[in-house]
């Protein structure tokens, strides 16, 4: 997974980063603080990669981003993500969680259980933890068991999680007000 490049875009939730090489994208970065620090981290990921104009695949890859976190449907699924140097394990746990449609969401627990693997939440848990690729790999999606948010390890953390779930107008245990008092 070499990066030739990545770019700051701008997003309802801050300056998001996206970094591309030649077999697809190699990650995408959910806002920090503040762009520069979206911009530090973008140069400690991919440290061989140039701040540059994105190709247009990409440039329409980011402004579908920024259109699922303005609150726009699109599952994402057919951006071409490069997983070269992604552990098997974690790119079999991408694949499934990219399957969760905008506004759905599933427990660690199913996504081990539709891995063919139940009792390897936890597992499941520390893949998302490092997913490279959050949105287009929408980890935000995938809740502890009863329906408790669990973690999220993007700026902001769990209440980022539960504004990106807002957006998409998800329930939580079938609550329509789950949401209520939440600020951004």
């Amino acid at each position: 997974m070499d990066a030739t490049g990545f770019s700051l875009f701008d997003t309802a939730i801050g300056a998001c980063g996206i970094a591309w090489g030649g077999h697809g994208l190699v990650g995408v970065q959910l806002p920090e603080a503040d762009e520069a620090r979206t911009r530090a981290r973008m140069l400690r990921r991919f440290p061989g990669a140039a701040e540059a104009a994105p190709p247009p695949a990409v440039r329409a890859a980011a402004d579908r981003i920024a259109a699922l976190l303005r609150g726009e449907r699109d599952d994402l699924r057919d951006i071409v993500l490069d997983m070269s140097g992604v552990p098997p394990f974690e790119c079999r746990v991408y694949e499934c969680v990219r399957a969760i449609a905008p506004g759905a969401t599933l427990t660690y627990g199913e996504v081990a259980s539709r891995l063919g693997e139940p009792g390897a939440a936890r597992a499941v848990g520390r893949a998302l933890g490092r997913n490279p690729f959050a949105p287009i790999v929408p980890c935000h999606r995938v809740l502890a068991a009863d329906g408790r948010s669990g973690g999220f390890s993007a700026q902001g953390g769990v209440a980022t999680k539960l504004r990106m779930l807002q957006v998409e107008g998800a329930r939580i245990g079938g609550e329509a007000g789950v949401f209520e008092g939440l600020r951004w």
